[in-house]
């Protein structure tokens, strides 16, 4: 049995993580029991993996950055195992982070559904497919590339398939603030009246990423929206990071925004 070092050395602030990955996605490492024996090491309750789901790209686009179709089984074998193995010891569940591309959005649906899936979580990368667009955290002006970002995540959300928006910050605008916040708060908005969260991303605030975002949390604040924190952990290590999990629970408390550690199984039959 492997052990791990408790990284956090007083009572843990987080207690549920639902942002987890494997080396499925072609950029993590460490296995499953790994994350598992990290987080329990730690005092997480609550471990929810959710790797980069696959993508049934029509055109045979190869994604380099998720899992193949074909390893999907594998990853929810595996889990089922740990989670029945580990069950005394900390819940697990089984989860998928997902783009939502309008055009074989159903389609993946009806593949991973054939699978026991607990949730989805909503990352958002690229606009329409990955294999037409640019990443969407490289800058740009554009407000018409703004417009359709935010509009993506709304439709995702009305999909009710997602249960929460991982990063949802991670569009990089570089032009005029007021249009900044003419488009990001469409998201804020839909995710309330949904009562959907969205997600203060661990990863992003240790690695100095242009997310989490002042600007948007400012507006998620003034909204009113519900957030949830995400290890959006790739390596054991990162399970938690103490230091950049206090820093996100700052930047909620700066901006007045709820927290919740609470999610819907949305793909629960």
């Amino acid at each position: 049995m492997l052990t791990w070092k408790v990284l956090s050395q007083m009572t843990p602030r987080l207690t549920a993580n639902y942002h987890t990955h494997t080396p499925r996605c072609q950029h993590a490492r460490g296995t499953e029991r790994e994350f598992i024996e990290a987080a329990i090491a730690n005092g997480i309750k609550t471990l929810g993996f959710a790797d980069h789901s696959p993508q049934l790209l029509k055109n045979g686009f190869v994604s380099g950055i998720r899992m193949l179709p074909e390893q999907l089984p594998g990853y929810v074998d595996t889990l089922v195992k740990l989670r029945e193995e580990y069950k005394d010891k900390i819940e697990i569940l089984i989860g998928l982070e997902a783009e939502y591309y309008p055009d074989i959005f159903d389609d993946l649906i009806g593949y991973i559904s054939q699978f026991p899936i607990d949730y989805l979580i909503m990352g958002q990368h690229y606009l329409f497919d990955e294999s037409t667009s640019p990443y969407v955290s490289l800058p740009n002006d554009s407000e018409d590339s703004l417009a359709d970002y935010a509009d993506q995540l709304c439709e995702g959300m009305r999909t009710g398939k997602f249960a929460y928006v991982a990063h949802p910050d991670l569009k990089n605008y570089v032009g005029p603030n007021e249009i900044y916040e003419k488009h990001m708060s469409k998201i804020c908005l839909t995710a309330k009246e949904l009562d959907i969260p969205l997600e203060i991303n661990v990863l992003g605030l240790w690695q100095k990423r242009i997310y989490p975002s002042e600007k948007f949390w400012r507006l998620a604040g003034e909204i009113g929206n519900t957030a949830i924190i995400g290890c959006d952990a790739h390596s054991p290590e990162a399970i938690y990071l103490s230091e950049f999990i206090d820093g996100c629970f700052e930047i909620a408390e700066k901006y007045g925004v709820k927290l919740t550690e609470s999610i819907r199984m949305t793909m629960k039959k």
